[in-house]
């Protein structure tokens, strides 16, 4: 992790999908930066052994389940009296081309990345708007601005989630609230399984002639988050290398 000025140690901080790959990174750097950080996953061992790693809560939930979203967001209001940043982050993929995809695969795709972000803000807008400050700061993905072969679920899970984005952005300005998003390009499980030959295809198309390391996706979380990015709302940053342009 690279060394930040970030102080987030008055801050109560959720992320979802924290428990490994980027959303661990995420969570690291506002643990590190001294928040009461609550990593959500939906996996009891792995979220509980990642939480114990950067001295973090651990929460399991299913962010489809309205009920389990709002226990976690009252379970950090009781212990912290506040929720100052929310990092949607939790997703899954269920790749193939649209013809072979199945109703449960376009479903769970959907549900769990454009809903669990919808559920989880919703949860916390009532004390972001109690307290007149929240930041939520949303991840999306290169797919869902350009499409991407055997993604149509997911890339319209996380089309849909920009328009939710801007949308919020708008609806909870009034409150002190802002609401942005980051488009990655980060070196992580998923890109270190390709093939050799098709990974220095996909490098090649990157400008700057990499792939990002997770904690450059979360310095611009932090950043997003911090109080001097307080003028920003609406807006999806592309973290990527320069492959978006």
């Amino acid at each position: 992790m690279p060394n930040l000025s970030f102080d987030f140690s008055q801050r109560s901080v959720i992320v979802t999908g924290g428990g490994r790959g980027i959303g661990f990174e995420l969570a690291t750097l506002f643990a590190d930066a001294g928040a009461d950080t609550t990593i959500v996953d939906n996996d009891p061992s792995v979220v509980e052994v990642a939480a114990d790693k950067i001295g973090a809560q651990a929460a399991t939930a299913d962010v489809t389940d309205t009920a389990q979203v709002e226990k976690v967001v009252a379970d950090v209001i009781a212990r912290t009296g506040r929720v100052d940043v929310l990092v949607n982050n939790a997703g899954v993929l269920r790749d193939t081309v649209l013809w072979k995809l199945t109703d449960d695969d376009w479903n769970t795709v959907l549900d769990v990345h454009a809903g669990g972000t919808f559920r989880f803000t919703r949860a916390c807008v009532p004390h972001f708007r109690t307290q007149q400050f929240g930041r939520v700061i949303n991840v999306v993905s290169y797919s869902g601005l350009r499409g991407n072969t055997g993604q149509a679920n997911y890339a319209t899970a996380k089309a849909g989630i920009v328009g939710f984005t801007k949308t919020a952005a708008k609806e909870l300005a009034r409150f002190r609230v802002t609401v942005n998003a980051i488009s990655p390009n980060a070196e992580t499980r998923m890109i270190a399984s390709i093939p050799d030959s098709k990974r220095q295809e996909l490098t090649a198309a990157i400008p700057l002639g990499r792939f990002g390391e997770p904690s450059e996706m979360a310095a611009a979380v932090g950043f997003l988050a911090s109080e001097e990015a307080a003028y920003i709302t609406g807006v999806v940053l592309p973290v990527d290398g320069g492959v978006s342009m």
